[in-house]
């Protein structure tokens, strides 16, 4: 894809980042092309909406974010609401959603200017909910030492409201990683019943409620005992977090089967976030449902998505003690069979594997 505009989200308390945002902004201006900083926060003034902040910067067509992942999530739901390819450098401590490290700036976007780049979409959620969310008043002062001013709760989606027969009022929103149902009180619980496709699937009294995309399977829902889902499948993963029940496992939905969690009469004040941001706050009888976005995330891609390689390297995975060293991956180098053909198989190795010995597979 040619770039005709880039947007960059800058993490500005890193000087690593912000080098390397030098960096991107002087290619651009070499290769004539408009480059914006996005979603940069200006004093005590609110922050804008995703759509607010693409519109204000000519609508990129690439953003670029120098960060760890929290900003690479902040430039990721800007890009997808606008149909814009994301790509993430890493300056963070753990990178697991960024492509690129900072040395690699320059070469990177050649290699999306010129064409050589892919282009890997990921599942998004979205949400309607039984009113707009709404925050409590002095709940921003509260959250906002420390950091930048926090987003404003989502719209309702352009041109559309609450329907009669009661499917909910459409928000103008997405979540990358997931959607987060917690507690707001330390001495009360959650009282929250989870529907999946409109059938209840249980009661929980909790201290969270996760909904999280295959991309998010490995953040918070991954900490609190979550599976491992891979990036390439479409699924809606919900996870309890210290829940008071015997089914405390997770359930994988299909990517076409929405999640509902309604706040029970008896059950304290419920926060509402969106990819770790808090969006709203949901008293007894409110309800949100979470699924699939029309949408979808576009992520720029150098080199074909090695995912397990790289959930073993940043979660730094460790093998058995009684198990003996295996190699790190196995790819021969003879053309793939007719009956693999379909599958997602590691690229041919500079050096073929040697095999073992019981030969290969």
């Amino acid at each position: 894809m040619a770039v005709n505009r880039l947007g960059m989200v800058v993490h500005q308390g890193r000087p690593t980042a912000v080098a390397a945002a030098h960096t991107a902004r002087a290619w651009a201006a070499a290769h004539d092309i408009s480059c914006y900083e996005l979603d940069v926060w200006r004093g005590d003034q609110p922050r804008r909406s995703a759509k607010e902040e693409a519109a204000a910067a000519g609508h990129p067509d690439l953003i670029v974010t120098f960060g760890g992942d929290g900003t690479f999530l902040r430039g990721a739901r800007l890009a997808a609401v606008n149909g814009a390819a994301a790509l993430g450098v890493n300056v963070g401590r753990v990178g697991f959603l960024t492509e690129i490290t900072v040395d690699q700036v320059e070469d990177a976007l050649d290699a999306v200017h010129d064409g050589r780049a892919t282009i890997e979409e990921r599942m998004l959620l979205t949400l309607r909910a039984s009113r707009p969310l709404e925050m409590p008043e002095g709940m921003e002062a509260l959250l906002r030492y420390g950091r930048g001013p926090m987003p404003p709760p989502p719209k309702v989606r352009p041109g559309q409201g609450p329907e009669e027969v009661g499917w909910g009022i459409p928000l103008d929103v997405i979540a990358v990683n997931d959607v987060v149902l917690e507690k707001l009180a330390r001495d009360r619980q959650a009282g929250l019943g989870v529907y999946v496709s409109g059938q209840l699937l249980a009661s929980y009294s909790a201290d969270a409620i996760i909904v999280a995309t295959p991309t998010g399977s490995t953040a918070y829902s991954f900490a609190a005992g979550g599976p491992v889902v891979s990036p390439h499948m479409d699924a809606v993963v919900f996870t309890p977090v210290a829940p008071h029940i015997a089914f405390d496992r997770t359930v994988v939905a299909a990517g076409d089967e929405p999640v509902a969690v309604r706040v029970l009469p008896t059950s304290g004040r419920v926060a509402v976030s969106l990819d770790g941001q808090l969006r709203g706050v949901l008293n007894p009888g409110d309800w949100v449902a979470a699924y699939r976005a029309p949408a979808r995330l576009r992520l720029v891609r150098l080199a074909p998505t090695q995912f397990y390689h790289r959930l073993r390297d940043r979660f730094r995975l460790a093998d058995s003690p009684a198990a003996d060293a295996a190699p790190p991956f196995y790819r021969p180098s003879s053309p793939i069979p007719p009956d693999l053909a379909h599958l997602r198989l590691p690229p041919v190795p500079d050096d073929p594997p040697e095999p073992g010995p019981d030969g290969p597979g």
